[in-house]
């Protein structure tokens, strides 16, 4: 500092000077030509060193300056200016993208006077620059009036007083700009509520309430639009504005003035109920607004229906930080979404464990799919003419390092979720086709010998699945003929006319395709006339049905009936009984596979499981 003070910079220039610091070489090239074209002289640093050289050249008239910088952010620059006995009074200008409040007030603290944000508006950085350099002018003029003042007191009253109210009117409009920065910070700039930012604090403020005193109670809702985006991806986002704002003012309608209503973000809302007695009066206002929204919304070109999930919680003195609680809300609304939609759940602590729970799991299907921690065990499948075995599913399991073998209705429907089962299933595919490849050599295995493989609707939706699927078939010389497909309906149910083009594809290569779980869709006998399938499976819950009284066996009969008449062969899973067996042989069912035969095998047990010649 001492050596800034006894270094005295040469005189300024006659233009107004503007020094800009930006670690940011376009933000610099930006600013600079806005200003230049302006008329000012604009010198540009990228960190304090270079900044510091450039005051003690020619001390600025204005300084633009970045908060945030690797090295030394803006708040610390501006401390350092203001420290400075030559800077102290120049006015500092923050630049930034951040949308935080705090960083704003942080900022003006320091003894910045204004805020521009990126990316750059012409026009607002212009006013904003003018707006500062006319009130350091003026502050300039203020001292050098007090200069000659004790020489030419009457004569330069009346124009001090003029510089003074000159002063205040600046001021008075720098005051108010920063009023409305702060307003503009902490509201919704489409529907005019509270945002996030506001929202928290007014959540964290009725936490504290909570905890200081006995007989106040709230509640929290979390509210999500269903199916938003297809309104904007279909009518557009000025309609989804529009909506939005509608959706707002209804919402409004079912709630108190001391409630608070915010747009978090998005098509998502988020209410504080006041000072209720007991959670009852919230789920009936939850009830109220599922009502008030179930009706047209009648907008200036369109009427559209729209509807929200509602995630409900109580406010209790328990939670430590308010974010904590909006997060129990949010997962209480995403349990609507599941259970249905235009509806609302309540939370409970249950729903956060199994939050916790799907994450881990996550986190541990990752670590899995590159440690390569799947296995494959294969059930044989059996055809009931001969009481062979005719084939074996490949069915996944996961060898846990900590928790031992965990089966794929614990970890699909998550690695569904967050995409991880493409990889899953292009390896389950790989190396059942290099099992089966193993086996085409293997002496003591029939040539015929087949394996069926699951795969996930979601790999069908990959654009280059048939190219996976041909690189496997390249690289294990696996015979196609006995490689079965079998893809439940799911699979089929959109997008009809992409996925039979890709089922044709995969009948080029002689592959069978097999429905799995026959008759637990909806329109499975419309989609069997149109899709090319060669089998169709029987689900287990159908053949557990089938009693001894041969009158009263469900729907088994008309399903193998139903394959029979289509010419394809039917595959009854799930047989635990020879009662079953023998129900299933008196219909002509083709194939059937389950635990009367035998539970799924270790593929190194195959060999030996086959050599011993079983048969049914």
């Amino acid at each position: 500092m001492e050596q800034m003070q006894n270094e005295l910079p040469v005189v300024r220039t006659h233009k107004k000077d503007i020094l800009i610091i930006d670690d940011m070489v376009d933000n610099l090239r930006v600013l600079s030509s806005i200003l230049t074209r302006a008329g000012y002289n604009v010198r540009k640093a990228l960190n304090w060193q270079m900044a510091l050289t450039a005051c003690k050249t020619v001390l600025p008239d204005l300084i633009l300056l970045d908060i945030m910088m690797p090295e030394m952010d803006g708040y610390e620059v501006c401390q350092r200016f203001k420290a400075w006995e030559l800077t102290a009074e120049i006015p500092v200008i923050f630049i930034s993208a951040l949308d935080d409040v705090f960083d704003k007030v942080k900022g003006f603290k320091t003894g910045g006077v204004d805020y521009i944000t990126k990316p750059f508006e012409l026009e607002e950085v212009l006013v904003r620059v003018q707006n500062q350099i006319k009130l350091r002018t003026t502050q300039l003029e203020l001292l050098a009036l007090n200069s000659e003042l004790e020489q030419r007191v009457k004569q330069r009253t009346w124009d001090l007083e003029k510089a003074l109210v000159k002063l205040q009117q600046e001021i008075t409009i720098s005051q108010s700009l920063q009023n409305k920065l702060l307003e503009m910070a902490l509201h919704d700039a489409l529907t005019g509520l509270p945002n996030r930012v506001l929202f928290i604090k007014r959540l964290e403020k009725a936490l504290n309430r909570a905890k200081q005193e006995d007989n106040y109670h709230f509640a929290v809702m979390y509210l999500d639009c269903d199916r938003f985006k297809m309104i904007n991806d279909s009518l557009g986002h000025l309609v989804g504005d529009e909506l939005l704002i509608a959706i707002a003012n209804r919402i409004q309608l079912c709630l108190t003035s001391s409630d608070t209503l915010a747009r978090l973000g998005g098509d998502e809302f988020g209410i504080i109920l006041d000072t209720l007695t007991d959670l009852n009066l919230a789920i009936q206002i939850a009830e109220n607004i599922l009502q008030k929204l179930s009706t047209t919304f009648k907008l200036s070109i369109y009427e559209v229906f729209m509807n929200v999930s509602i995630g409900i919680s109580w406010g209790g003195k328990d939670y430590e930080k308010p974010e904590h609680l909006l997060r129990d809300t949010d997962t209480a609304m995403y349990h609507a979404k599941a259970l249905g939609r235009a509806r609302y759940h309540v939370f409970n602590p249950a729903m956060y464990q199994n939050a916790i729970h799907a994450l881990e799991m996550e986190n541990d299907l990752r670590k899995a799919i590159e440690r390569q921690e799947f296995v494959i065990y294969y059930q044989p499948i059996v055809a009931l003419s001969t009481g062979k075995i005719s084939g074996f599913e490949a069915l996944l399991r996961w060898q846990h390092p900590y928790r031992g073998l965990i089966y794929p209705t614990e970890f699909i429907p998550i690695a569904e979720e967050t995409g991880l089962i493409n990889p899953i299933n292009t390896w389950v595919l790989q190396s059942a086709c290099e099992q089966l490849s193993s086996w085409q050599n293997h002496p003591d295995i029939p040539k015929n010998l087949t394996i069926s493989v699951n795969l996930s609707a979601r790999l069908f939706y990959q654009t280059n699945f048939i190219a996976q699927f041909d690189q496997v078939l390249y690289h294990t010389k696996v015979d196609p003929t006995i490689l079965e497909i079998e893809i439940t309906e799911s699979v089929i149910m959109d997008n009809t006319e992409e996925i039979k083009a890709i089922l044709q594809e995969l009948k080029q290569r002689k592959i069978k395709l097999i429905m799995d779980d026959f008759g637990t869709g909806y329109s499975s006998l419309s989609y069997l006339h149109i899709f090319p399938f060669d089998a169709l499976k029987i689900d287990k819950s159908f053949v557990q049905l089938m009693h001894a009284n041969k009158a009263n066996m469900g729907l088994v009969p008309a399903m193998i009936s139903i394959a029979e008449s289509m010419g394809i062969a039917a595959i009854a899973e799930g047989v635990e009984t020879k009662e079953q067996l023998a129900h299933l042989k008196d219909l002509n069912c083709d194939f059937a596979q389950g635990y009367l035969f035998s539970k799924p095998i270790e593929q190194k047990s195959i060999i030996d499981f086959l050599k011993s010649l079983p048969q049914w």
